[in-house]
């Protein structure tokens, strides 16, 4: 592993890279401690064996700006598109919030990209959806409906069915964990590492959960909200979310208990160093 040396500690070349793009994006330093925080979290990734299954990942904290936060975490990486956020909605210590309705990034990184029996996508959830009637979305794709298979979801369920988290890895229906889960604070995702089965995790724990594998939907994954391309006009946006996010990640399976460990300690760490 290669090391550069700033201000007397030593980074990891991965970290500092990403450290020197944002700071540029924000025309101004990091605070060391932020710094930290993030050559921290990129170390303990490499440690744990599940940096390399990060394929699309920003850190939607720590940044200065608007435009800071939306860096990838790595420079081969697709840089999301943003779509209508403006700086007013991004706090660095929490994140980035949406407004159920229009606001919304695509991640650029097609669902497809990956492998049908090798899949995660996740989120860091900071502040809940406002409870109501409509499902909300804080990362997935679809394709002419929800229920067409292939489709990769991590959804927050409508009041009605008690705010449950439903997720799918280009799955061909929709599993769930506990009720009330997709209010929790914190580390959400899915992950497909077989052909028979997903894994959810929610509020400090795993669920498992049997889900027969599908081609992959052919479209990007959104953030704060679905991607439903192939489903008729006039929009092919739909579970708009109003959550607030300080990290998403797509890519190939790994070990959502470790990236949820890394995650947290990562959004706690920044929130220190920020004064």
């Amino acid at each position: 592993m290669t090391l550069v040396w700033k201000s007397g500690y030593s980074f990891d070349s991965d970290a500092s890279t990403y450290i020197d793009a944002v700071e540029t994006a924000d025309g101004q330093a990091l605070e060391t401690g932020v710094r930290v925080a993030i050559n921290d979290f990129v170390l303990g990734c490499k440690q744990d064996g599940i940096w390399n299954a990060i394929k699309a990942s920003c850190i939607l904290a720590g940044a200065r700006t608007l435009s800071g936060a939306l860096v990838p975490l790595v420079s081969t990486m697709p840089s999301p598109t943003n779509y209508n956020f403006v700086a007013g909605d991004y706090n660095r210590k929490t994140g980035l919030i949406a407004d159920g309705s229009t606001k919304y990034l695509d991640s650029n990184r097609n669902n497809s990209t990956d492998p049908q029996n090798s899949k995660h996508i996740a989120a860091y959830q900071t502040e809940a959806p406002i409870a109501n009637v409509s499902a909300r979305c804080n990362i997935g794709c679809v394709g002419a409906s929800f229920s067409q298979v292939g489709a990769s979801v991590v959804l927050v369920a409508p009041s009605s069915l008690n705010n449950t988290l439903f997720c799918r890895a280009n799955g061909q229906t929709s599993l769930q964990s506990a009720a009330n889960d997709g209010l929790a604070i914190g580390f959400q995702g899915v992950v497909r590492s077989n052909s028979s089965q997903i894994t959810i995790r929610a509020n400090g724990s795993n669920y498992l959960g049997s889900s027969t594998s599908e081609t992959p939907i052919n479209t990007d994954l959104f953030i704060f909200a679905r991607n439903a391309s192939l489903a008729l006009p006039p929009s092919p946006v739909d579970s708009y979310s109003n959550s607030r996010l300080s990290f998403y990640s797509i890519g190939e399976s790994l070990d959502l208990a470790l990236l949820d460990t890394r995650v947290s300690n990562l959004i706690t760490a920044i929130g220190a160093a920020i004064p």
